[in-house]
């Protein structure tokens, strides 16, 4: 099965992203695709090269990255949103682009199932 996955909510505020990455994660250990996941609303902070967590926390934007590098999966950061809340492609995470709604409506298109973390 082919999944897309979308992301409203930020990092360290809200499980949905630890959620969506934890599905992600398992849904490509069975054998499934995700081809790409969206970030929209606050969910594009996940897409900061500025997060800086504590030593003894989890690093959320380095665990989208290494998931992007490992299985190929776009990371696709809403441009509006991402505006909105100063993330350029300056301050942007290794694996992750700025792009427009276009990305989120052809997910839906091409996936089977189209699963949104967040409200």
């Amino acid at each position: 099965m082919k999944f897309g996955i979308m992301v409203n909510e930020g990092p360290y505020t809200h499980q949905a992203t630890d959620t969506a990455f934890l599905f992600a994660k398992a849904a490509i250990e069975k054998g499934h695709e995700v081809a790409r996941i969206f970030f929209y609303h606050d969910g594009v902070n996940n897409s900061s090269s500025l997060t800086e967590p504590p030593q003894d926390d989890r690093h959320i934007v380095n665990r989208w990255t290494k998931l992007a590098e490992e299985h190929n999966v776009d990371l696709v950061v809403c441009v509006a949103a991402a505006m909105r809340r100063g993330i350029t492609e300056g301050n942007l995470a290794k694996g992750f682009r700025i792009s427009g709604l276009g990305q989120l409506v052809e997910m839906g298109i091409q996936s089977d199932r189209l699963v949104v973390f967040g409200d």
